[in-house]
C-alpha cells in the first residue's frame, strides 16, 4: 500500500506561512519551524492589537471631549451626566469630532447638558 503524504495541503500551508513571513529577517523567513513560531506570534500580537486599538481610540476621544468641556468651564463627568439627563445620545467619537470641527455646535450641546 502506498504511503499517503498529504502533500498538496501541507504545501499550501507552507506557502501561506511563507507569504505571511515576507519581510522577516534571517531564519525567521526561510526555516519552517522558526518561521511558523514567528508568524503565529505575530498573528497573536495582531489579534491583541485590534482589541487594544478600540480602547486607545475611546480614551483619545474622552481626552478630546474633556479638554473641550474644560475650556468651557464644565467637568467631563458632569457634561456626560448632563447629556444623559437631557436625553442626548451622542457617542464619544461624534462628540470629539463636533468639538474639533464645529465649536459653536459643541457650545450648544454643552449648554443643553448644563441646563439639565
Amino acid at each position: 500500500m502506498a504511503r499517503v503524504t498529504n502533500t498538496p495541503k501541507r504545501l499550501a500551508r507552507k506557502r501561506r506561512l511563507l507569504k505571511a513571513a515576507k519581510g522577516f529577517w534571517g531564519r525567521r523567513k526561510n526555516q519552517y519551524k522558526v518561521m511558523k513560531e514567528t508568524v503565529h506570534r505575530a498573528w497573536q500580537y495582531a489579534y491583541r492589537g485590534r482589541r487594544l486599538k478600540k480602547r486607545d481610540f475611546r480614551s483619545m476621544w474622552i481626552v478630546r471631549v474633556s479638554a473641550a468641556t474644560r475650556a468651557r468651564g464644565v467637568m467631563y463627568s458632569r457634561f456626560i451626566a448632563g447629556l444623559k439627563k437631557a436625553g442626548i445620545q451622542l457617542d464619544r467619537k461624534s462628540l470629539s469630532e463636533i468639538a474639533i470641527h464645529d465649536p459653536k455646535g459643541f457650545d450648544v450641546i454643552v449648554k443643553l447638558a448644563q441646563a439639565s
